[in-house]
């Protein structure tokens, strides 16, 4: 198993609207690449950085941050 690491990844496209979603967006990580899936948008890997979205919802102030 791979080692637990104290300090989270950094977000990819920090400034993404995906990651004060609402909906939980899905980080898919490649060998070289990492795509934010969406259970909402007709096109499931947004193009990144989101700035606008119809679909978005934001979340409640106690949610977690994202992983």
């Amino acid at each position: 198993r791979g080692a637990v690491s104290e300090t989270p990844a950094p977000l990819p496209f920090p400034d993404s609207l995906c990651h004060r979603c609402a909906a939980p967006p899905r980080y898919i990580r490649a060998a070289r690449s990492i795509f934010i899936f969406c259970p909402l948008v007709p096109e499931r890997y947004p193009r990144q950085p989101v700035r606008e979205c119809p679909y978005f919802r934001p979340k409640d102030a106690g949610s977690e941050e994202p992983r």
